[in-house]
């Protein structure tokens, strides 16, 4: 079982550490505004975090979340097409909360008030470029082999 997620702002890379041991490695798209904690950013916060819930167990590969429930919509390349601009949160969620009092927990810096998630996202979507909107994007298949290794309390250390 994965007890630690670290992921890399500058590699665009997510490590899963089970006992200290490397398991798990992932390509990402953190945020196109870069790293930073203020809300309304638009970055990703670092810093030390944990999952603080994880949302969408059982849904299918591509399921739309919006509001953290499921449209009912399977992304295809169609409805991608449609919709371009759409912030795409799909397949899982893994909700983030800060550990650090001022950094990133409490306040304009509280990444849980932020939204802020690994998520799934079209496969459209390039993987190691920074594109979102604060959230950790991931590959769809990558987001539920992950979601299904680890437990709610998960350790999330984000670096630049």
């Amino acid at each position: 079982m994965i007890n630690r997620l670290e992921i890399s702002i500058t590699e665009q890379r997510l490590q899963g550490f089970a006992d200290g041991q490397l398991v798990a490695e992932y390509r990402v798209s953190t945020a196109l505004n870069g790293p930073g904690e203020q809300n309304g950013s638009g970055c990703t916060p670092r810093g030390l975090h944990y999952v603080r819930a994880k949302i969408g167990a059982g849904l299918p590969e591509g399921a739309v979340l919006k509001g953290r429930r499921w449209t009912g919509e399977i992304c295809t390349p169609e409805l991608y097409a449609s919709a371009p601009e759409r912030d795409w949160i799909l397949s899982r969620i893994l909700w983030l909360s800060g550990c650090e009092l001022g950094k990133n927990r409490l306040g304009a810096v509280d990444t849980f008030r932020r939204y802020i998630y690994l998520h799934g996202t079209p496969d459209a979507e390039p993987m190691g470029v920074p594109l979102s909107h604060g959230c950790v994007r991931m590959r769809n298949t990558d987001i539920i082999q992950l979601f299904e290794q680890l437990a709610v309390g998960c350790q999330v250390l984000i670096r630049e």
